[in-house]
């Protein structure tokens, strides 16, 4: 593995509210975003792609499906019932959840390959404001880089690639 990376960047792409690059070690990389676009006044539910600078918190990846990719990055499994509170109403309001069986609630475990790796960003957590944007991730894109529901995605080899050079003190700058 190569030394970690300090800073990467995301910028929209002129012309496409929903996809832009992600600017890493000389390397620009196609990346799908929000449906709003990035997004200054981040809430709950807009489609947008919160603009700041947030640190990478750890990795999440299906074992069932993949080996564990290399990373700086702290790492932890995706269970059957892990999940993530996008309630605002909720006291673990945008933390990691469980989810049983049968209840509602944004599943990490997902079938259609999405969160088979996900880079928790610390977006909406120091404070942690009700409404103000939760789940916000790093992870798959889908086919032809269709809009994420606030996320940044990336094709999975760009992905891989990238979590190679990424750590806990890596920031990432979404402008």
């Amino acid at each position: 593995m190569q030394d970690c990376l300090h800073t990467i960047y995301v910028r929209q792409r002129p012309g496409f509210r929903s996809q832009g690059w992600l600017i890493a070690g000389g390397i620009q990389i196609p990346v799908a975003i929000g449906r709003g676009g990035i997004l200054a006044n981040k809430r709950e539910g807009d489609g947008g792609t919160p603009r700041g600078i947030f640190r990478l918190v750890r990795l999440w990846w299906r074992s069932d499906r993949t080996y564990r990719p290399r990373t700086f990055l702290p790492v932890r499994r995706i269970g059957k019932h892990d999940g993530w509170s996008e309630d605002p109403r909720d006291r673990l309001y945008n933390r990691p959840i469980r989810v049983p069986d049968g209840s509602p609630g944004d599943r990490l475990w997902r079938e259609d390959g999405l969160y088979d790796f996900i880079i928790e960003l610390d977006h909406n957590t120091r404070p942690r404001i009700a409404g103000r944007g939760s789940a916000v991730f790093i992870h798959v894109a889908r086919e032809g880089f269709k809009p994420t529901a606030g996320c940044v995605a990336l094709q999975v080899p760009r992905l891989r690639w990238l979590l190679e050079r990424v750590g806990p003190k890596t920031r990432i700058v979404i402008a």
